[in-house]
């Protein structure tokens, strides 16, 4: 049977416990306890299964929009009964613990199967069930919000510091935004995807309405089922006007034939009151917003505004060329969520116990496709050093187990962040949680990234907050961890600064590494002068008054990192170098010899033994850098047109030799 089916299985069954989703869960229980003597079957195996492994297979792209019609074709029938939560049977039990409530509220249709291409990759970390109103419900806006509400309450009054997410899709956004402002005490999670808040001010609706209430009834034409699946795209409805109906494709018109115009015109109606009231209580909302709109329709409008400039709201845009956002198969809304940092499971986000891996079908989009290009021209070089001081090819020489921490230069724009993520992904399956800059969790650095980089993906792929804190507790943790020690002061470094380490005198890495009985890997980078070169740094940019403001501007938003540390070393100051391109050269990368310090917990009281491993440590990430930049002389490939030819005859996919170690 079809994931679609399946899902459609309640429906044809009017189960006493549909009703509410709270009532079936409790039924469940019950169940499970009596089989088990009093241990609930769900708990246990929540207790079997407590993590996600690295790359797991999170069922994204197993479900089409052509699976979606199908399901929308059956359910659109007349199961009469009032409005009710469902569980999709494809999205399972959740894999993590104390994973969180997620509802889905659906757009002015109520089949509340716009998630079908989330289910899968939504059940593994969420609970999930969906809201659905049957086609020829009546229920008033107010009664389906008391409806939500009754749900929305119970759960919080069952666990209330967990976190209940709802996700409103169009119509959805209505009844989420209207939610939220009358239930401040809970913790909610807005996801509105192109919210209908402010259909009222768009042209579609003022054409729609009074064009439906003069169309005959026995006319079936296929703009019922666009009017109301959120389409309010103005070109659609002139294109519909113009009488270009060939173009509508045979499902979607099918879906117009099934639906009456008495239920289009309610369900409009209900719309337009939805975005009056959300509208109205938008001031009381406080709940966090996660606001996704496409490129093409941006939200818009005097409400649309004040949405997006909300002290909580997060504004996430997409190039779509589908009418939902939620069905475009290349937008996947749990990595959405994650590169957010929205993803929490209880009342504060936690970036250490909270952190979700990187999924299979998120390491193919963005190596195997996003940054495939950008990674073919960086051809990094990644080698690493054997116990016996041999430096072979690979990562053979990276213990496998942790806790690992990695110290290094830092190199310019932070260009070695992608090659290194993506090869302990692909050799290791391990994650290197990066210790990252507070700018890159600053909310308008992040809306303003609108364009590909790494540095929204940080999150992604393991990226955390520079702070001692959290560095100890990855490290308790037992998991990789990476710290560039001269931070963002060697990344955007000045002319003439290339390769140089701006360390602190502190020690401190070095003792809360000993205390954990951690392995310090020092490691080098070089090639970043083979594809950057300075054009205007910091000291010249201060020169130039209105670059000198923004930079001001800019670093008040954000706590210094290195205020207790005196002189140039201590001078952590973002901005953005001007650069220019060079013809690409290479990446080459050498981790050191594992520098073991569990049994070494003397160094926390003796601050010269300390001292003296840590000067250690930074005397060898010079001496990788000096090595890497003699020996990659000596690579035939370093130039991107060798490196071509080689590909050209052997294949994109070889791997490119370099200098023998």
């Amino acid at each position: 049977m079809s994931i679609s089916l399946c899902t459609l299985a309640p429906f044809g069954v009017k189960l006493p416990g549909l009703r509410l989703g709270w009532q079936t869960r409790s039924s469940l229980r019950a169940k499970g306890a009596a089989v088990t003597g009093g241990e609930n079957v769900l708990e246990k195996t929540m207790k079997e299964v407590r993590y996600l492994d690295v790359l797991y297979d999170d069922g994204f792209g197993s479900v089409t929009l052509k699976g979606y019609f199908t399901t929308v074709r059956a359910m659109l029938r007349n199961d009469g009964g009032p409005p009710r939560w469902f569980c999709p049977v494809e999205c399972g039990q959740p894999k993590v613990e104390n994973a969180p409530l997620l509802l889905f509220l659906p757009g002015t249709d109520g089949v509340g199967m716009e998630l079908i291409l989330h289910h899968q990759s939504l059940g593994k970390v969420f609970e999930v069930r969906c809201l659905h109103i049957p086609v020829n419900d009546r229920t008033s806006f107010e009664g389906l919000l008391q409806f939500v509400e009754q749900c929305v309450k119970y759960e919080h009054s069952l666990k209330p510091n967990r976190p209940i997410y709802i996700v409103g899709d169009s119509f959805g956004g209505c009844l989420a935004i209207s939610l939220a402002a009358r239930n401040p005490e809970v913790d909610l999670v807005l996801v509105l995807v192109d919210p209908g808040i402010s259909c009222a001010e768009t042209s579609l609706q003022p054409i729609l309405l009074p064009l439906l209430q003069i169309v005959p009834t026995i006319l079936q034409l296929p703009i019922p089922y666009l009017a109301i699946s959120g389409g309010s795209i103005p070109q659609e409805a002139l294109g519909f006007l113009s009488g270009n109906l060939t173009s509508v494709q045979p499902l979607v018109a099918e879906l117009g034939h099934t639906i009456k115009w008495d239920t289009i015109m309610w369900r409009l109606k209900l719309q337009k009151l939805g975005a009056s009231y959300a509208s109205s209580r938008l001031h009381e909302v406080q709940a966090q917003i996660l606001l996704l709109a496409r490129d093409n329709l941006l939200p818009n409008g005097d409400v649309a505004d004040r949405l997006k400039t909300m002290e909580n709201c997060k504004v996430r845009h997409f190039r779509s060329f589908t009418d939902r956002l939620i069905l475009d198969d290349n937008i996947n809304l749990l990595t959405v969520i994650k590169r957010a940092n929205m993803y929490r499971r209880c009342r504060k986000l936690d970036f250490v116990t909270d952190y979700l891996p990187p999924t299979l079908s998120e390491f193919k989009k963005t190596f195997d496709e996003d940054f495939k290009p950008y990674l073919r021209l960086l051809s990094p070089v990644m080698l690493s050093t054997l116990t016996n001081g041999r430096i072979v090819r690979g990562l053979v020489g990276v213990p496998e187990k942790g806790p690992i921490l990695f110290v290094s230069y830092h190199s310019l724009l932070a260009i070695d962040l992608a090659p290194i993520c993506e090869e302990f992904l692909r050799e290791k399956r391990r994650v290197v949680r990066v210790m990252a800059h507070p700018v890159f969790y600053w909310e308008n650095f992040a809306s303003s990234s609108q364009e590909l980089s790494f540095f929204t993906n940080i999150s992604l792929y393991g990226g955390v907050p520079v702070s001692p804190f959290n560095m100890y507790r990855l490290l308790e943790r037992n998991e990789f961890v990476l710290l560039f020690p001269g931070g963002i002061r060697e990344a955007l470094h000045r002319k003439g600064e290339e390769y140089k380490l701006f360390w602190p005198d502190e020690a401190e890495f070095v003792r809360m590494a000993a205390s954990l009985g951690a392995t310090v890997i020092p490691f080098g980078c070089v090639g970043e002068d083979d594809f950057l070169e300075l054009f205007l740094d910091y000291n010249e940019q201060r020169s130039i008054p209105y670059l000198h403001n923004l930079i001001d501007s800019v670093n008040q938003n954000f706590s210094r990192i290195r205020d207790t540390v005196k002189g140039d070393d201590g001078n952590q100051v973002f901005h953005l170098p001007a650069v220019l391109p060079k013809v690409p050269g290479r990446l080459y990368f050498l981790f050191g010899k594992p520098i073991e310090l569990k049994g070494m917990k003397n160094i926390l009281k003796d601050r010269k033994s300390a001292n003296k491993v840590y000067m250690h440590i930074k005397s060898e990430v010079e001496n990788t850098i000096a090595y890497l930049k003699k020996k990659r002389e000596e690579d035939p490939y370093r130039s991107i047109t060798q490196r071509a030819l080689y590909q050209a005859t052997w294949g994109v996919s070889a791997q490119v030799p370099t200098f023998d170690p």
